[in-house]
């Protein structure tokens, strides 16, 4: 089922079953997402993301930062990444994230994809570490991308479009029965930032 409406459905459940997505579509002005575009594009400190694949040490195109409350350690992939302090901006979506879903998070992955040849595969974040059924806020700017899900079980699939501004939230068992996905497509050539922001345990 692909959802492609413009209107957000923040108090609708995008899951038929075994989990809780909700998308909440745009949540500030244009004017202030091509703001925060521009900051987190070039003041983030990025890197390429790793990750060890049945012994294969692998890098990637995409780049990743890891940001916290603390100096977290965060394990995923067979690879420990260690959490770099809040910056002003991202205390500000926090804090935005926190008042429109009535979470509160200490940690954001963040994800930058150059163009629409990079993408995300098949996956769920299950670590450790994070929080059981806790929930993950995950804001878009940049280009449009399409956001897919597939059910572990039945391989039931839902996608949504994510919009420049927007705020998605995964949360409940989500992570258990869901598998999530960015798809790569040739018709993308603008970059994406995405920023996730979840609860370490300690």
């Amino acid at each position: 089922m692909d959802l492609f409406s413009n209107e957000p459905i923040e108090n609708t459940n995008l899951l038929p079953h075994g989990g809780t997505v909700n998308y909440y579509g745009f949540i500030m002005p244009r004017q202030e997402a091509d703001h925060y575009l521009d900051v987190l594009l070039h003041q983030i400190e990025w890197k390429n993301d790793e990750a060890i694949i049945l012994g294969k040490h692998i890098i990637t195109k995409r780049k990743i930062a890891w940001y916290g409350d603390t100096n977290f350690n965060y394990t995923y992939s067979n690879i420990t990444k260690q959490a770099l302090p809040w910056t002003k901006e991202l205390l500000e979506l926090k804090t935005l994230a926190e008042e429109r879903t009535g979470e509160t998070y200490n940690s954001c992955l963040m994800n930058l994809y150059h163009n629409g040849d990079e993408g995300m595969a098949w996956h769920s974040d299950g670590e450790k570490a994070l929080k059981k059924n806790g929930a993950i806020a995950s804001l878009s700017f940049g280009a449009e991308r399409k956001f897919s899900f597939k059910h572990k079980e039945t391989k039931e699939t839902v996608s949504v479009l994510l919009q420049h501004g927007s705020l998605l939230v995964m949360k409940d068992a989500t992570q258990t029965n869901w598998l999530h996905r960015l798809p790569p497509t040739k018709l993308i050539s603008k970059p994406r930032v995405n920023l996730t922001f979840r609860t370490i345990v300690l």
